[in-house]
């Protein structure tokens, strides 16, 4: 071979291998200065995100693995992560869950709905016949009566009151169904029944429950989720949640109430001078902040106190806040629109001076009533705590900026 061509072709190739060395060269640099070092002894490197193809799309959404929003279960019951969602709807994922023998599994071609008793001709609907009704849609929130729980410092929104949810429902009015079948004039109570193991059941007012109960097959949008009550369910804004009968089979009219477990046994709360309260539906009027609230830490400065208000009678008109153990009172913003018989979200501003104190809210509405404390409770009903209780709860402020639940009964 003749030595030029020879030295040409070996200064071809060592310019090749420089450029590749170069290129390398430029890309590790690229990555080095893009890199992420995760904390706590993790040297982990992260390729910037607006460097790499991300990924497609898929059949259902997820909510990023840096939000975990989860419910707080036990063997019967599950509840709202309160101070983790924003505004007044409540994923349908989170919304709060109890059960009397667990989720059946039903399959919506052999669900039957059952109306019979004091009615003209008795139906049989299956939930493609549902369907075929003219629909309703509307945001109210349902709530177990047994909503409430205290005992120590360390419990959060949730734990406190997290067996409440707000969704928009969809579905055919009761009276709807009621007027084809025909009631007949002796009427005045019906049996709603579920098709779960504990065959889930509660005797309702007629009267009550025409002006607005609903048989509702959607919620937020899609179908209604097993733990809700697919593939259809009972909804009455405002009621206790127990008469909201989920996986709807069976609609009884009759001249009086069946005296279920449910309302025996069960769902009633004693009173003054011995007595015991039945059929108490109607949930009162009720608030909770939930923010600033345990396990939150917070620094001195402005803050935004945020939390919700509902009441099962209407509207809430008003919500007040203290920012030192009741002594004065401030009206917070209400965000609109407010709707009857749902969560209300409620805002204000606090510039915290660094000094511990007691933050509280109390809700009003429409028909005037006021959120009552623990010891006006305690006082009523001869009880210290059970169905229906909803009193006024507050956060203690630490020095440090801790925050912690409040005794409620030191609540004035």
């Amino acid at each position: 071979m003749d030595t030029k061509v020879y030295w040409r072709r070996l200064f071809k190739r060592w310019m090749v291998g420089v450029l590749l060395g170069v290129a390398v060269a430029f890309v590790v640099v690229k990555m080095w200065n893009n890199r992420i070092i995760e904390p706590d002894k993790d040297t982990k490197i992260v390729v910037d995100p607006s460097k790499v193809q991300g990924r497609g799309p898929d059949k259902a959404g997820y909510r990023s693995k840096y939000e975990r929003l989860q419910k707080i279960t036990s063997t019967t019951a599950a509840r709202t992560p309160l101070q983790d969602l924003y505004g007044t709807i409540t994923p349908s994922d989170l919304h709060f869950e109890r059960h009397h023998a667990g989720i059946p599994e039903i399959d919506p071609e052999k669900h039957e709905l059952l109306i019979h008793g004091l009615v003209e001709q008795p139906l049989v609907l299956k939930l493609k016949d549902l369907k075929r009704y003219p629909s309703v849609t509307r945001i109210c929130f349902i709530e177990c009566s047994g909503n409430f729980r205290y005992g120590k410092r360390e419990m959060t929104p949730q734990e406190v009151c997290g067996l409440t949810s707000q969704s928009e429902w969809t579905g055919v009015l009761l009276s709807t169904i009621l007027e084809e079948a025909g009631i007949k004039p002796q009427a005045e109570w019906f049996l709603a029944e579920g098709a779960d193991g504990a065959l889930m059941a509660r005797s309702v007012p007629l009267k009550e429950a025409l002006a607005e109960a609903m048989i509702a097959y959607a919620q937020n949008g899609e179908p209604i989720r097993p733990q809700q009550g697919y593939p259809m369910r009972l909804v009455i804004p405002g009621f206790e949640g127990n008469t909201q009968i989920k996986w709807l089979r069976r609609i009884e009219l009759s001249e009086k109430p069946f005296m279920t477990r449910e309302e025996t046994s069960k769902y009633t709360e004693k009173i003054a001078k011995g007595k015991i309260r039945m059929f108490s539906l109607v949930m009162d009027a009720r608030s909770i902040i939930t923010y600033p609230a345990y396990p939150k830490k917070i620094e001195k400065g402005w803050h935004e106190i945020r939390g919700i208000a509902w009441s099962g009678r209407g509207k809430i008109k008003k919500v007040f806040i203290s920012t030192d153990n009741g002594r004065k009172w401030n009206e917070a913003h209400l965000q609109g629109p407010v709707l009857e018989k749902a969560h209300t979200a409620f805002r204000y501003m606090w510039n915290w001076d660094g000094k511990p104190t007691r933050i509280l809210s109390k809700a009003i509405d429409e028909t005037g009533y006021i959120q009552p404390t623990y010891s006006q409770l305690v006082k009523a009903r001869d009880s210290k705590g059970g169905y229906h209780f909803n009193p006024i709860v507050g956060w203690d402020i630490e020095k440090s900026g801790e925050v912690f639940l409040a005794d409620v009964k030191d609540i004035k």
